[in-house]
């Protein structure tokens, strides 16, 4: 039952894992699971009045995975019509699956070029603006269906996206050990790779906390480019190190001038 869920049930499953071989990541993603399934229960279900903490692992390497501009237009260029338009707009705006599929033309504005999103991640709505590329994605979207911007065959897309389409795509485009929520890494990469700062995409991604974020700045070397140039060569391939020189005192003048 549901109410005999406690911190001692966790952690049988956390050793029950790790005494199988697995990874912290992988543990992690267990515990995220049923961390998410409680929330539902006790929040939305109200089938439990509360549930016990859930800590992730520490010891969790980073994932570092994104796509360069060739393999991104590889990919969309494989992909079927409707999963095109999820990458697409994935890559435009850093939205989550969930929150690309759950998307209402209601709660659009293409002449504001906003999007409002109610599905989201930590629970809180947010504004999303929307740049050329997404708006463009949106606008080929009109009058496929009368309630969800993006469908397939006609109906809402209710699955989740790493399906055998998309396994497929990243097979003709010769891409691994890539999912779909690493089009939002990719997202923000790119953005500090073009000089958004931490505290915009902190706001542009709906993060809670900095810290989230911060894993990002060190695509961001603008702030380092004056410290580069400083051992840097000029064009006719005379370094410009400036090395400093100082002038003799007045005896050592006196000196020289006797021998």
């Amino acid at each position: 039952m549901l109410h005999e869920i406690n911190g001692d049930a966790i952690w049988r499953v956390i050793e029950g894992e790790l005494g199988k071989g697995n990874k912290p990541a992988t543990v992690n993603r267990y515990l995220a699971l049923i961390r998410g399934l409680l929330r539902m229960a006790r929040d939305e279900w109200q089938w439990i009045d509360s549930m016990p903490k859930v800590r992730l692992l520490s010891g969790e390497v980073e994932r570092d995975r994104w796509l360069s501009r060739e393999e991104a237009a590889r990919l969309i260029g494989v992909c079927p019509d409707h999963l095109s338009a999820l990458v697409r707009f994935a890559l435009a705006t850093g939205c989550r699956a969930r929150e690309i599929t759950g998307l209402e033309w209601n709660r659009v504005d293409l002449s504001r070029a906003t999007a409002w999103l109610n599905e989201t991640k930590n629970g809180t709505p947010r504004g999303v603006p929307l740049n050329h590329d997404a708006v463009l994605v949106l606008q080929e979207q009109l009058g496929k269906h009368p309630r969800y911007c993006f469908t397939f065959r006609g109906e809402p897309i209710k699955w989740q996206l790493s399906n055998s389409a998309w396994l497929s795509a990243l097979a003709k485009a010769g891409i691994s050990d890539f999912r779909f929520h690493d089009l939002r890494h990719t997202w923000a990469s790119w953005h500090r790779q073009a000089g958004t700062s931490c505290d915009e995409l902190k706001s542009l991604g709906g993060w809670k906390s900095r810290e989230m974020v911060d894993r990002y700045a060190k695509y961001a070397t603008e702030h380092l480019a004056v410290a580069a140039a400083r051992i840097s060569s000029v064009p006719d391939g005379e370094n410009v190190i400036a090395f400093p020189t100082f002038s003799p005192r007045p005896e050592m003048k006196k000196a020289h001038a006797q021998t």
